[in-house]
């Protein structure tokens, strides 16, 4: 070739080409996180006020308005509008008290907080809360997991060594899981999150980012590294099923090459950091301490999720396109030989437990299977997202301007899956709007736009109502037209919103063992009662039940809410004491915090379960007074059957009995009492964690409350750490100490090297 040729036809250099070839890639990875973000952002931002189908492109109608993710008021909906209770508890009676963990009164006549709730969203609520307004603080935290979800998707499939462009349209289709709208309770999309579950949001997303982290170190061949501890410490302080999942997801990779050391180290340090929670969360869970809820689990296969009242399956109608291309990517990946393992059994592992649970002879209902799927639908987004960019690369490579193809044809890809996802999005955004412009907004209007009730005023009406009562536990009634303002379990919020007035239902079901009690207690007085707790024996606006139950729980008012309600309880004969409309607010017949018992109390040492035994002693209202513990002192009768008890009572005297002085805190119950030496009865929810001075006990005591033998005047129950919380607290502390040590040593490693090479 001669001179004059070159000339003619220059080359391209090298180096420029290969920086060509870099800023494509980096531009098409930079759509495909983008993109996911601002879509997801965008519908939970609340800026959607509603989607609408229309004939015609682009198929679907939107309503725009301000974005409420930002406004101040009090998010609501589903069981985030309840959820507003606890980071508030946390920052005004918990941390000032030096506690992440402790008890609270305001529901279920006390439960453990934060013991079986995940600490993680609340305490990012709180730090917020130090330079925002509480709402947006709070609405801000709840989407946080879904916004950072791509990022956590791009990071995991880049770690398995794809290509940048793969892993940009691979975290496209990964992200569009998040806007599944088949379910709304399973996790980690955006109707679950704003249904309540966004913890699991935020598990999701760190579990991923945890997952992408042991892979990519352990395809390095590195040791170990603190962030894999950290993340997987993060994810369990946000939920417990994804950490579970994504551990075993990840055992695969101990077969490997530095993969044990990868993995141990990080459980380790990992469960350290943790620990403060972790080991409390654990040993009292082992201990029986929390409620069974009775999950009824999902049986399906194929379709549903979509029509109203159809709960979701593994492969609902929106899935199947999407689980039959990622088929093909699955074998594809596998065909390419790639480093999919982990991918593979965090899809697939979950499925499989999900079908085992829902076997008819695994009596297993702790754990709803349906939380299972979130990952078996996310690995199907993943492999679909695969095998679509793996074809785009193959297609790109047989046009001429492989790199601009590349980038125009994975573009074009992204914004088709990006159209198709949103013409099936229809009710998310809404949700958005709905919970996010709070309880402040609620009222109902006619067509011409003028309001014809406003909600929010008679739900301000009824607190400031109960607010001017004597302090006292409110019962009420449950309804499914209470969601006019915001949500039927907006009265949850009358400990947030009133001083000394604590409401026996709340939205941590399974952290109370009074949970299955007030459940009963709720269909007594409700017509349209929820009947949350499975297998229970309801009966409906039975007030001749109702009041010596509520009088058991210590419970001074009840609130109804409709006309057949309200007529109940004045036919029983309960006393008007006020009015709120559309509420009427009644008087429960005066029953003391702390009694004596009229008969000594038996210990039962049968074979069921405690739990089955108080359910049994509940339902027998006529001898409600013959107490039945879990233990006592050795003089006390012990019973293996539960009608054993009313035969030779012991009898106590009662009459010269006088409690006084009675004090209920948070953390501390106090009173006088003149029978010292007779069981007293305290009505707060038993837990361990309870102590006394001047009285042996507490005992557990049927339905769920302490019996305490006084053996001094003054009694004083107080709730304190036990060794469990003092271990937990020392782990979590070595565990930083020892993050610390480490980057020390590390810095001081480096600065010897550069010391010694100037």
């Amino acid at each position: 070739m001669t001179a004059s040729n070159l000339e003619a036809r220059p080359e391209t250099p090298p180096l420029f080409s290969s920086q060509r070839q870099w800023l494509t890639a980096r531009a098409l990875v930079l759509f495909g996180i983008g993109l996911p973000t601002l879509m997801i952002a965008l519908a939970v931002s609340g800026v959607f006020a509603a989607i609408s189908p229309q004939d015609g492109f682009p198929f679907f109608n939107i309503d725009l308005q301000w974005p409420v993710l930002f406004s101040i008021h009090t998010p609501t909906g589903g069981d985030m509008g309840a959820h507003v209770y606890l980071p508030h508890y946390l920052k005004e009676e918990l941390l000032p008290t030096g506690r992440f963990l402790g008890w609270s009164n305001d529901w279920y006549a006390g439960f453990p907080a934060l013991y079986f709730y995940f600490p993680l969203p609340a305490l990012a609520t709180v730090a917020l809360d130090i330079l925002l307004p509480y709402g947006v603080a709070f609405k801000l935290v709840a989407v946080a997991g879904l916004v950072a979800f791509p990022s956590a998707v791009y990071y995991f499939v880049r770690s398995m060594k794809f290509s940048r462009s793969v892993s940009a349209i691979a975290t496209v289709t990964g992200s569009m899981y998040i806007f599944m709208e088949s379910f709304s309770i399973f996790g980690g999309n955006i109707k679950s999150t704003l249904a309540g579950e966004f913890s699991f949001s935020w598990s999701l997303t760190l579990s991923i980012f945890y997952l992408g982290l042991v892979v990519r170190n352990v395809r390095a061949g590195r040791r170990f590294s603190l962030a894999t501890g950290i993340v997987l410490a993060l994810t369990a302080l946000s939920h417990v099923i994804t950490t579970v999942i994504v551990v075993v997801a990840s055992l695969p990779l101990l077969l490997r090459r530095r993969g044990p050391g990868v993995l141990m180290g990080g459980w380790v340090l990992g469960f350290m950091l943790a620990a403060f929670w972790a080991l409390p969360f654990g040993v009292r869970y082992l201990q029986g301490l929390t409620t069974d809820m009775g999950w009824s689990p999902v049986t399906g296969l194929v379709g549903g999720g979509i029509a109203p009242g159809i709960v979701a399956t593994p492969l609902p109608n929106e899935f199947v396109p999407i689980f039959a291309l990622g088929i093909v990517g699955l074998v594809w990946t596998i065909v390419r030989r790639e480093d999919v393992s982990v991918l593979i059994g965090m899809t697939i592992l979950p499925a499989i437990a999900y079908w085992f649970l829902q076997l008819p002879n695994v009596d297993f209902t702790a754990v709803y299977n349906g939380r299972l799927l979130p990952y078996w639908y996310f690995g199907g987004y993943v492999f679909s997202g695969l095998a679509m960019g793996l074809a785009v690369t193959k297609m790109a490579r047989w046009l001429p301007m492989r790199r601009q193809n590349l980038l125009v044809s994975g573009a074009l890809a992204l914004l088709i899956l990006a159209f198709l996802t949103l013409a099936g999005v229809h009710v998310a955004p809404g949700w958005a709007a709905w919970n996010f412009s709070g309880y402040e907004s609620k009222r109902e209007l006619d067509t011409a736009g003028n309001v014809i009730r406003d909600s929010y005023g008679e739900y301000v009406s009824l607190m400031r109502t109960v607010d001017q009562m004597p302090p006292g536990r409110v019962m009420w009634e449950h309804h499914p037209d209470l969601n006019r303002y915001g949500t039927p379990m907006a009265l949850m919020l009358i400990p947030y919103w009133t001083d000394s007035h604590a409401t026996m239902e709340g939205v941590f079901f399974e952290s109370s063992l009074t949970t299955p009690f007030h459940f009963l207690n709720q269909s007594e007085v409700s017509q349209r009662p929820s009947n949350a707790v499975r297998g229970l024996n309801y009966e409906s606006l039975a007030f001749e039940r109702a009041v010596p139950h509520l009088q058991t729980y210590n419970v001074d008012y009840y609130v109804s809410f409709t006309d057949v309600a309200t007529s109940a309880a004045e036919e029983y004969g309960l006393e008007i004491v006020a009015k709120s409309e559309p509420w009427t607010i009644f008087s429960i017949p005066y029953s003391s915090l702390v009694d004596v018992a009229s008969s000594e109390p038996v210990v039962y040492e049968g074979d069921d379960s405690f739990r089955d035994i108080a359910l049994n002693y509940y339902a027998d209202i006529e001898n409600l007074s013959y107490w039945v513990v879990s233990d006592g002192p050795e003089h006390w009768r012990r019973v293996e059957g539960l009608d054993e008890r009313l035969s030779s009572v012991r009898a106590l005297d009662t009459v010269d009995a006088v409690i006084s002085d009675i004090e209920l805190e948070h953390h501390r119950i106090s009173f006088s009492t003149t029978a010292v030496g007779m069981p007293h009865i305290i009505k707060v929810s038993y837990f361990p964690n309870w102590s006394a001075v001047g009285a042996d006990g507490p005992y557990r005591a049927a339905p769920s409350l302490m019996v305490v033998v006084p053996t001094e005047r003054d009694v004083v129950i107080e709730f304190a750490r036990t060794p469990v919380e003092n271990v937990g607290t020392l782990l979590t502390f070595l565990g930083v100490g020892g993050i610390g040590g480490v980057i020390w040593w590390k810095r001081r490693r480096r600065g010897d090297r550069m010391e010694s090479h100037p």
